[in-house]
């Protein structure tokens, strides 16, 4: 997709926003970085938990109307697998005073699962911060902020292993994850691995594709007072790599299901013989599809939480016999 350049000094912004159906928001929030929109916020709206509006920001010097049509066209085959339209883009011209705390607005304290609260770096700790590990975020040019049911799903699942492992008495309450090596292939903002750490896993190891990605998972770590999380630029042999031949006993993946599919061989360098894998970022009609894929390369998979319309998919590291 190529798009005008532009010279003339900056002297405002152009406002995106739209409807975002729940089936578009992991495609959208995926596919717009990759297009050059990198300040995103999703809107939930209070009296509807159902109804969210996606908002981006552009500069206006680098967006003429060419490119802004572009755009919209690129995002449009984004409806297609789902048999939906595309909802109508609308763009508003702002000025430059406020953009950048305009989409922190869209942020709240958010509990998460029965211990967890994910924290806007920028926001003071709230009194519902009392006896939750507090993880403190700002998703930069990353995704990730714990708004999506992708994320939540993966949070909460992380957290119910490590809650699993303190009822059968493998581990202290304080520390649900204490001993554990936990791998996060696809970081984004790094929360699915501030989170393992803050439930107090031995280790974490974190990749991404993308640089933006690593940037924000060491600023985050940075936030969080927390200098152990090991994390580089790339995908499943940047991961084993970090592991130094040593596979992790949980792995995280919360990326598009066709990608999970294409990772799936690489797997078994990165789980351990016992480990547990929790996988995001699928739609549940996608489910059935990813689990033959997966058995089809030597995993156990099942569905495991639905967040409708998405779920998430564990894995154990024994082979299925066949």
């Amino acid at each position: 997709m190529a798009f005008q350049a532009a010279s003339a000094a900056p002297r405002g912004w152009w406002k995106l926003s739209l409807p975002l159906p729940g089936e578009l928001e992991e495609s959208m929030l995926w596919r717009l970085p990759q297009l050059g929109v990198h300040r995103l916020a999703v809107q939930h709206h209070p009296a509807s938990p159902w109804e969210r509006e996606l908002v981006a920001w552009l500069p206006e010097c680098d967006w003429p109307a060419a490119n802004r049509q572009a755009l919209e066209t690129a995002l449009q085959p984004l409806a297609e697998p789902f048999a939906l339209q595309l909802p109508p883009i609308l763009w508003e011209r702002v000025d430059d005073e406020d953009w950048s705390s305009s989409w922190k607005q869209h942020w709240a304290p958010d509990p998460i699962g029965q211990s967890l609260l994910v924290l806007p770096a920028w926001l003071e700790e709230p009194p519902e911060a009392q006896g939750r590990r507090v993880i403190r975020l700002d998703p930069g040019s990353a995704f990730g902020t714990g708004s999506h049911p992708t994320t939540r799903l993966c949070l909460e699942g992380l957290e119910a292993l490590g809650l699993a492992r303190v009822r059968c008495g493998e581990a202290p309450a304080i520390s649900p994850l204490e001993g554990l090596r936990v791998a996060d292939l696809g970081c984004g903002s790094g929360l699915l691995a501030l989170a393992a750490h803050a439930l107090g896993a031995a280790a974490v190891f974190a990749v991404d594709t993308d640089p933006l990605a690593i940037r924000a998972t060491h600023a985050n770590a940075a936030l969080n007072g927390i200098g152990s999380i090991a994390a580089a630029v790339g995908s499943t042999h940047a991961l084993q790599s970090l592991l130094q031949g040593v596979p992790a006993d949980v792995l995280l993946c919360n990326i598009l299901a066709p990608v999970i599919a294409d990772l799936a061989g690489d797997f078994n360098q990165l789980l351990t013989a016992s480990g547990e894998g929790l996988l995001s970022g699928l739609l549940v009609s996608q489910a059935d599809g990813l689990i033959a894929s997966l058995q089809a390369t030597g995993w156990h998979a099942s569905l495991a939480a639905v967040e409708a319309p998405w779920g998430l998919l564990k894995i154990r590291a024994e082979k299925v016999a066949t």
